[in-house]
């Protein structure tokens, strides 16, 4: 199993080449993302300001993996707490999984999150320690104002399936009410850029700002 630490070390070993250490961050998003592992990456790449060119500014990556790692840290906290809930549950003869289903063992096809599968820059503007605070309050039955991903509180947008309307929250495109069939659809439309220049961070520029003329399509 890869370990998060070790790649966290070798994110800030400044003997490493640079194109190494970052693919050490993304190895770190393969065991821990919380919008999943594009939408992350993405979110990153602002809150780190992480440039187009690694060179301009070697301790983004720094900055990263520590926002990464200090969301991880509160999750994992959590994380031990429901197993040990799971494990007394259990015991007791209670086996099915209660609602809700923890945020970190949702299925993304099924999830009301699914647009940011699809489409990894609607994710929350929100820290992901803020986002990871947020999700294990409404695990412990708290309800927080606004959207339950990002808390926006603005008005819902309508977005047609073909045969009906699913209501996404303006901020970060979760779906607050599904489409009346009950079935799956897709949240937003097809995007017109791929994986490889969101890695490359063709949506950035060189002083860790995001490209004015990105997409240029």
């Amino acid at each position: 199993m890869t370990s998060f630490l070790t790649h966290r070390v070798h994110v800030h070993d400044a003997r490493l080449p640079l194109h190494r250490r970052h693919s050490a961050l993304r190895t770190c998003l393969t065991v821990f993302a919380p919008y999943g592992l594009r939408a992350t990456y993405h979110h990153l790449t602002l809150s780190a300001a992480i440039p187009r060119r690694l060179e301009a500014d070697p301790d983004a990556l720094a900055r990263a993996v520590e926002e990464l790692h200090e969301a991880r840290v509160l999750w994992l906290v959590r994380a031990d707490e429901y197993a040990a809930q799971r494990r007394a549950e259990k015991q007791a003869g209670r086996r099915a999984v209660p609602n809700p289903r923890p945020w970190w063992l949702r299925n993304w096809w099924e999830s009301p999150d699914r647009a940011w599968f699809e489409d990894p820059f609607r994710h929350p503007s929100l820290r992901l320690t803020e986002y990871v605070q947020r999700q294990n309050a409404i695990l412990d039955g708290v309800e927080p104002p606004g959207c339950p991903a990002c808390g926006d509180d603005g008005p819902r947008v309508l977005s047609s399936t073909g045969h009906g309307w699913v209501e996404l929250c303006r901020g970060c495109a979760r779906a607050l009410a599904p489409c009346p069939c009950g079935q799956r659809h897709r949240f937003v439309p097809e995007t017109p850029f791929n994986w490889n220049e969101i890695w490359q961070r063709a949506h950035m520029s060189d002083d860790g700002t995001p490209n004015p003329h990105w997409p240029a399509r």
